[in-house]
């Protein structure tokens, strides 16, 4: 069940944290995957490791995009599975109330947390509707729908993710299987943490009623299902793996 064979994909921010945990789990399930970072080091260690394509380039650049696509593309064939996992938490650690923010800590989190993802979804959309099948997994965050304090570029950016996936299940019906789905994760233990002061994410464990930390691999172990075939009756949902803390 759930396998993944003769599945090509493509995992953004595949080089570590959460990306890496996914790359890992849909390899062990028998897809080809394409880890996509920013990071040459980190593409190819983890590409190595689970006899992927590293895919090394900017995804706010669309001359890069056409380069790692077509790459792909050569290398493995068509993209089956895109998980949009690449994001930011802040500009330089800027966690300010919204009256000291700047133009630029908002341009820098929309381009790759939102404008990113955009154009990931338009490289491998014709594809997909022209072979009637695909999986689109974003990763959203539990900030998009509640909001934390200080971090409203990252909150914004993340509900702009959940509602871009909703309006983007809705124009691909009728165009085959094609789901298009977004996981909100709560804290989850990965490097992402490292651009955060210690209260701010003492702050958001304290909103988990299990009391720790998300690890990684259990947030693959769902973007597994909904990047399968098994995944057919569900498009344009927001999956929530939080704890607890989101209840509704």
């Amino acid at each position: 069940m759930f396998r993944l064979d003769n599945r090509v994909a493509v995992v953004t921010g595949g080089g570590q944290g959460i990306g890496e945990a996914i790359c890992r789990r849909l390899a062990a399930a028998g897809a080809k995957v394409g880890v996509f970072d920013i990071s040459a080091e980190n593409a190819r260690r983890v590409a190595a490791d689970i006899q992927g394509v590293p895919l090394i380039g900017d995804l706010t650049k669309e001359a890069e995009l056409d380069r790692v696509f077509s790459e792909i593309t050569q290398q493995a064939g068509p993209v089956d599975i895109l998980v949009n996992n690449a994001g930011v938490a802040s500009r330089k650690g800027r966690d300010v109330p919204i009256w000291e923010s700047v133009r630029e800590d908002w341009e820098y989190v929309f381009n790759i947390n939102v404008i990113g993802l955009v154009l990931c979804c338009k490289a491998v959309l014709p594809g997909m509707i022209e072979r009637g099948y695909g999986r689109i997994v974003n990763i959203a965050s539990i900030a998009g729908k509640e909001g934390n304090p200080k971090m409203a570029p990252y909150s914004a950016s993340k509900a702009a993710v959940i509602c871009l996936t909703k309006s983007l299940s809705k124009e691909l019906i009728g165009k085959g299987d094609i789901c298009v789905n977004s996981v909100s994760p709560a804290v989850i233990q990965t490097p992402i943490l490292d651009q955060l002061d210690q209260a701010q994410i003492n702050m958001m464990l304290s909103k988990i009623p299990l009391g720790r930390p998300g690890k990684p691999e259990e947030v693959a172990a769902l973007v597994h299902f909904l990047a399968s075939s098994e995944c057919s009756f569900s498009t344009g949902q927001c999956f929530d793996i939080s704890g607890g803390r989101a209840t509704y």
